[in-house]
Formats: structure tokens, sequence, C-alpha cells
């Protein structure tokens, strides 16, 4: 288990209690003034600073603060979880109209569900970014049946050419192409399959030792920063499996560049419509990016399984995005569902956009720093 992802889960829990308003009872008031700022008080909490008016001095209830601040543990996620997964707009609208109580705050939520995914990933075994390769035999083997059935469709090309058929020995030439790649491939396999151990000890044909190999006969070019930057990159991509790990700790530690990202292009699907604020995008983003962090983990725990059952929830994960974009839009701006619907296609595209904008960034980031 990654110690830092550990780490960060419980600094994220805390973060995520640390925005929240007090609420509930803290047991009853034992003296007419605060203990904290010396004010008069006649409630369960201080109307000057806040205080809970009874102070707790257990053992029990040190674990218990504990369980609240990591696990942010008490009625009100039960109350939000429901509106975020089956209605979103709703958890939305109340919010930014200041129905605030009841429900757990956007940044919290979301500080405490991304962490929590990172740190389930981690502890699972394989982090947020995982490259599974096949044995070397069944690649060998794929390898193998790619060969054969290049060949034939060149066979199949030829046959048009001579028969003249119009652009049939355009398919030709790439046809003939394809089988050298193919056969290439299969030779680098089958060498792989019989080399002795390296020294660097990646393991022969992997994706690790390809990538080295290209790195060290200068196959490789960054075409981006200085030179410097240049090196670095250089210096981790000689050794895939610590780029790889630089990666996955630069997304954990910058995951919450999303959410500035998403919202100028939220933004601009409310040009022209008055009435709305940075702010109300900024919840309107904080509770969708909460909810596919929330699906995400769904999906990860599901893939380890086999069976028709996990091909079928990946698709209803899939179609479930787009819809719980459309309700959320529709339920917290008020819209018709005409504009609910080609703001959700709009917004998907946004989202392709920020996606990569922001893995551009981050590969920059864990590789250049």
């Amino acid at each position: 288990m990654d110690i830092e992802a550990a780490g960060g889960a419980i600094t994220g829990g805390l973060i995520a209690g640390a925005v929240e308003a007090p609420t509930g009872k803290a047991g009853e008031a034992t003296d007419r003034v605060c203990s904290d700022c010396s004010e008069p008080v006649s409630g369960n909490f201080c109307a000057n600073c806040g205080q809970p008016t009874h102070v707790h001095r257990t053992l029990l209830h040190l674990g218990e603060e504990l369980l609240h601040g990591v696990m942010h543990f008490d009625a009100r996620i039960w109350r939000t979880l429901p509106l975020l997964a089956l209605n979103p707009g709703k958890l939305t609208r109340e919010w930014v109209e200041g129905k605030r109580t009841r429900y757990v705050s956007p940044l919290a939520i979301f500080l405490f569900t991304v962490f929590l995914m990172f740190f389930i990933l981690s502890f699972s075994g394989g982090g947020p970014i995982a490259v599974n390769q096949a044995p070397l035999p069944e690649r060998i083997a794929a390898a193998r049946s790619a060969v054969a059935e290049t060949k034939a469709q060149l066979a199949e090309a030829e046959t048009e050419a001579l028969a003249g058929e119009p652009g049939a020995e355009g398919v030709v030439i790439g046809m003939k192409a394809a089988v050298q790649g193919s056969e290439a491939t299969l030779r680098a396999l089958e060498e792989a399959s019989t080399a002795a151990p390296r020294a660097d000890g990646l393991s022969p044909g992997s994706w690790q030792a390809s990538l080295s190999d290209a790195v060290h006969d200068g196959n490789v070019h960054i075409g981006v920063g200085d030179k410097k930057m240049q090196e670095k990159i250089m210096h981790k991509l000689a050794n895939p499996d610590l780029a790889l790990y630089k990666i996955q700790q630069t997304l954990y530690k910058y995951a919450f560049l999303l959410v500035p990202l998403s919202i100028p292009f939220v933004a601009l699907l409310f040009l022209w419509k008055p009435g709305f604020t940075l702010y109300d995008h900024g919840v309107f983003v904080l509770y969708s990016l909460t909810f596919m962090a929330m699906l995400g983990m769904i999906i990860s725990a599901f893939s380890r399984w086999d069976g028709w059952f996990v091909g079928l929830l990946g698709i209803l994960a899939f179609l479930s995005v787009p819809v719980h974009m459309f309700v959320q839009l529709k339920g917290a701006y008020g819209l018709s569902i005409w504009s609910a619907l080609w703001r959700t296609a709009f917004l998907l595209i946004f989202c392709t956009v920020v996606i990569t904008l922001f893995l551009v960034g981050i590969i920059l980031l864990g590789l250049g720093m």
C-alpha cells in the first residue's frame, strides 16, 4: 500500500471536516461562559465563536472525533449521497439557495471522495494508473494470429488488384506495410522469450523494457520545455516504473485542478442567461466531479470480477455519465428539457477538453518536476 496515499486519505478527511460548520449537540452547557472566548453562553454552542459549551475530555470521544474527521460520518452524508446519485439538480440548487445545514458541503465531499478514491486504488495494489500487459506467451500467440490475419487480407487485396478493382493497388501497398509491421512485432516478442535476464531488471519484451531501450537508443524526442526539463523527462522515461509512479503521485496531488479548469467551461453555457454566478457553477462542478469519482471507485471495484454482469455494469456506468449531467443541469438551473439536452452535449465535449488539458499538465508536471 502507498503510505503517501494513506496519509493523504486521512489528511483529506480532516480537511473535509475542517471546512464544515459544526452542527448537532455537543452536550449540556456546564458553565455560564465560553471556555474559549469567555463570552456568556446560554446553549450548547457559544454565540460568539461557535465552540461547544460542553468540552469532552474522554478517550472515547477522542476516537469519535477521529472517526468523524477521517470518515466525516454524520447524518448529513446520508441525506447528501442519495440526492447526489439520484437528484443532483435538487442538491445543487438547495445548496446554492442557502439550504445547507442538512447536507455535506460540495468542497468537503469532493475533497474526501478524491482522497478516498486514491487511497482505495493504492490499497488495492495498482494506483490510479494501471498498465496491464498480458504474459509473453499470450502476446506471442496474439502476434502470430495478427500476422496470419494481415497476410490473408493482403492476399485478398492482391486478388482484387488483379481483377482491376479501383483503389486496390493502394490497399495492397498498405497491407504489405501492415504485414511487415506485424512480423517485426512477432520477431521482437520471440527474441524476448529466449533473451537472457536484463541488467536493469526489466522483463524482456515488456512495455517498460521497450520504452527504456527506445530512450537509450535516442528514439524518443521531447518537444516541450527547456533543455533542463527535457533531460528530467528523459531520465524518468529511462526508468518507466519510476515515470509511472511520478505521474500517479502528481495526479493524486493535483486532482483539485479539475475544479478551476471546469468552471469556465460551465460558465460558457450560461453566458447569456443572467442570475447565475461562478459560485453556482463551482457548486455544480464539485458535486458533479464527486459523483464521477464515486462512479470510478465502483467501476474499479467490479472490474476485478469476470462475467457478463461486469460488462453490463460498465455499459450502465458509461450511460450514467450523460444522464447524470442532464439531470443535474435541468434541476440545478431550472432548464427545459431541450435546453438541458444541448447543454449536456456541449458539456460532454468540454469534459473531453478539460480532461485532455489536465492529463497533459499532469504528465508534464510529473515527469518534469
